[in-house]
C-alpha cells in the first residue's frame, strides 16, 4: 500500500452564466443569449457554450470590456410610477424604469428588477445587483408574499374575496391562493388589499376583473419583508445590509425545510 496521501479533486467551478448573473452583468437567460451572439470571451477567445465552468471571472470580457469580480449582494427599494416600463429599453420610445433613474439622479450601479410591475401599476419594485439572487426571489417555489392595494369600482362582497383563498381558474389559467380583504367603501368604489405568492402576469387585475370589478389604480405595497412605506414616486432607497442579511438567512433556512 502506497504511503502517498490522497488529494481531493479540485472543485469544478460554476457555470459562466451563473457567475455573470451573480456579478450583475445580466440574467442567466440573457447571458446565454449573449454567448450565442459571440459577445463573451475569456482571455480573448470567444466562449461558445453557457455550460463553460469557471472558478472566477478573471479574464472574462463582455463586448470587449473586462468584467469586474462580483460585488456583495445589495438590494434597493424603488417606488415605480405609473407609465414606466419594467424593462431596460423600449424600441417604441416609451419611458422605462432606467429612464426614471436617470431623471431623478439615482446613484445606482447596474441593477436588475426583481419581478415586474406592468405599465399602469405603481409601487414597490425591488432592485438588485445580483442576478442569482434576483432569480431566487422570483421563483414561484420561493413563496415570497407580495401585497397590493387596488382601487376598484363595482359590486363585491368580503365573502367573494375570501373565496380566492382556495385559488381560481380564469380562461384555463389557475391562479393560486390569494388573501383578499375589503377596505373602505364609498358607494361602488372600494379599496381591496390582496396578498399572493405566485405573481403571474397581470394576476391581480385579471382576478379582480373576473369578479366584475374595474381597477382604476393598483399599488404594490410590499414584497416579502420589504415595504413601500413613504417612498416618493421615482425615489430609490438602499435596504440596510443587516436587513438583507437577516432576510437571506430566514429565506435560505425556509428553503431547506
Amino acid at each position: 500500500m502506497s504511503g502517498a496521501q490522497e488529494t481531493e479533486a479540485p472543485a469544478k467551478g460554476d457555470r459562466i452564466a451563473k457567475l455573470l448573473a451573480r456579478s450583475g452583468v445580466a440574467s442567466r437567460r440573457e447571458v446565454e443569449r449573449m454567448i450565442a451572439d459571440g459577445r463573451i470571451a475569456k482571455d480573448g477567445e470567444t466562449i461558445t457554450t453557457p455550460a463553460t465552468l469557471l472558478h472566477s471571472l478573471h479574464g472574462i470580457t463582455v463586448d470587449g470590456k473586462m468584467v469586474k469580480q462580483p460585488e456583495p449582494t445589495k438590494l434597493w427599494r424603488f417606488h415605480k410610477p405609473v407609465g414606466a416600463l419594467t424593462a431596460e429599453r423600449d424600441f417604441s420610445g416609451r419611458t422605462t424604469i432606467y429612464d426614471v433613474f436617470k431623471n431623478t439622479g439615482a446613484d445606482l450601479p447596474r441593477v436588475m428588477p426583481i419581478g415586474r410591475l406592468d405599465l399602469n401599476t405603481e409601487g414597490l419594485l425591488l432592485l438588485t445587483n445580483d442576478g442569482a439572487f434576483k432569480r431566487q426571489m422570483e421563483l414561484p417555489a420561493s413563496g415570497i408574499p407580495r401585497t397590493y392595494r387596488a382601487r376598484t369600482f363595482g359590486d363585491v362582497s368580503q365573502s367573494q374575496l375570501e373565496d380566492l383563498i382556495s385559488g381560481t381558474v380564469i380562461e384555463g389559467v389557475r391562479y393560486g391562493r390569494i388573501d383578499a380583504n375589503l377596505e373602505r367603501r364609498t358607494g361602488k368604489n372600494q379599496w381591496v388589499e390582496l396578498t399572493l405568492k405566485e405573481g403571474k402576469n397581470r394576476e391581480v387585475r385579471r382576478v379582480l376583473e373576473h369578479l366584475g370589478l374595474q381597477v382604476s389604480r393598483l399599488i404594490r405595497t410590499s414584497y416579502g419583508p420589504f415595504y413601500l412605506d413613504d417612498l416618493a414616486k421615482g425615489e430609490v432607497a438602499t435596504v440596510r445590509k443587516i436587513d438583507l442579511v437577516n432576510f437571506r438567512k430566514r429565506f435560505e433556512k425556509a428553503e431547506k425545510k
